[in-house]
């Protein structure tokens, strides 16, 4: 996923319910789909995160010294001015980048 690409809003925005709810006639499944994609985008960020700030982790016994990482505050501060993963969630919905099926339906053979 490149983050630095989205053009989901930075800001709270409010959306059309008829547009939000048209590809699955149903507003409460399309907020669900929605919401789980906004799960995975959430756990997939924290993890690149998590994985960026362990490359410039010190490992310390020492309590007393605690040293700032200009590189670390940076990647932080990077993350930090990222959309939500909840505006991504719908910017992808939006955009038809979401699949989904019922799975109420049957499957053809």
């Amino acid at each position: 996923m490149d983050l630095k690409k989205t053009n989901a809003a930075q800001t709270t925005e409010t959306y059309n319910k008829e547009v939000i709810e048209e590809k699955t006639d149903n507003i409460y499944e399309a907020i669900s789909i929605i919401a789980k994609r906004a799960e995975q985008i959430k756990g997939d960020v924290k993890k690149e995160l998590i994985d960026k700030l362990e490359e410039f982790a010190t490992y310390n016994d020492s309590l007393e010294e605690i040293f700032e990482n200009k590189e670390q505050i940076e990647v932080s501060k990077f993350y930090e001015k990222l959309p939500k993963a909840h505006a991504i969630a719908i910017q992808e919905w939006l955009e038809d980048k979401i699949y989904h099926r019922d799975s109420n339906e049957e499957i053809e053979e």
